[in-house]
């Protein structure tokens, strides 16, 4: 096993058609200088994982949009389902993910790197903003982990298990919040866990497990611990440059765009 290992951690690209703004901000451009950074910076990373809402809405420019970038990019990239994602468009454009989904029809697959084996996860219900993880997916998630449970195990999803104490964002997270976290527990080798969703930088442990997420590549939301009102706000675009080693997770989140300032 490798001593250390390099891996990239975005989300939240929510694309439009090229050349519209969402929010007063152009998600194209945002996103490009994103992948510009990575490439130019960072090809020496194992991997690049996206967690979620790749479009903001289903449209098919953005996601043609998102492949080719994700093409070009140096690195191996690894997209996952967000709640503004439809999952049939998802499977057309990025026919890479087709042979990972399981055989009910979710985009749930593991990676295996140097450094242990990444699990994606599919919580989305769609046509629905909160998170779901019915049945089958936790079934699969209970196998997977099995199979892997003498592996270092790191979780990407893209709606966080647990409540962040940010009202407008807990109201629309995962529902089944119980039943994930009953079936993550007895396993100890679970080292990190990465999501999306939130539009913030937040870390912290969550069962004895670090975890993180990070500004989106677009538009953010306010840090407001009251309000049920959605504030989206221009604060830096941003992705995280992530390091493991045995035992070992360090996440730096990079605010790309200044980079040239």
């Amino acid at each position: 096993m490798a001593d250390m290992i390099k891996l990239i951690h975005l989300t939240d690209t929510h694309l439009v058609k090229p050349g519209k703004l969402l929010h007063g901000l152009d998600p194209e451009s945002r996103f490009v200088a994103c992948m510009d950074s990575i490439s130019q910076h960072h090809h020496d990373a194992e991997c690049c994982v996206i967690t979620g809402d790749i479009a903001d809405h289903d449209c098919d420019e953005a996601y043609v949009l998102f492949a080719e970038q994700i093409r070009q990019c140096p690195i191996p990239c690894y997209p996952l389902l967000g709640n503004h994602d439809d999952r049939q468009k998802f499977l057309q454009h990025f026919p890479m993910i087709e042979g990972k989904v399981t055989s009910d029809g979710f985009v749930q697959y593991t990676v295996t790197l140097s450094e242990g084996v990444m699990i994606m996860l599919d919580t989305v219900k769609s046509g629905f903003p909160d998170g779901e993880f019915c049945e089958i997916r936790q079934q699969w998630l209970h196998e997977t982990l099995i199979k892997h449970q003498h592996q270092p195990v790191y979780l990407f999803m893209h709606h966080p298990p647990f409540d962040i104490h940010i009202p407008c964002l807990d109201e629309i997270g995962l529902a089944e919040k119980r039943a994930f976290s009953s079936i993550i527990r007895p396993n100890k080798n679970i080292r990190h866990l990465f999501f999306g969703h939130a539009h913030r930088p937040i870390s912290g442990n969550w069962q004895g497990i670090s975890f993180s997420s990070l500004h989106g590549t677009n538009h953010q939301i306010r840090l407001d611990f009251n309000s049920q009102e959605f504030q989206y706000i221009d604060e830096p675009p941003q992705y995280s440059v992530v390091f493991l080693a045995d035992q070992t997770v360090v996440v730096h989140t990079h605010a790309y765009l200044s980079e040239n300032h």
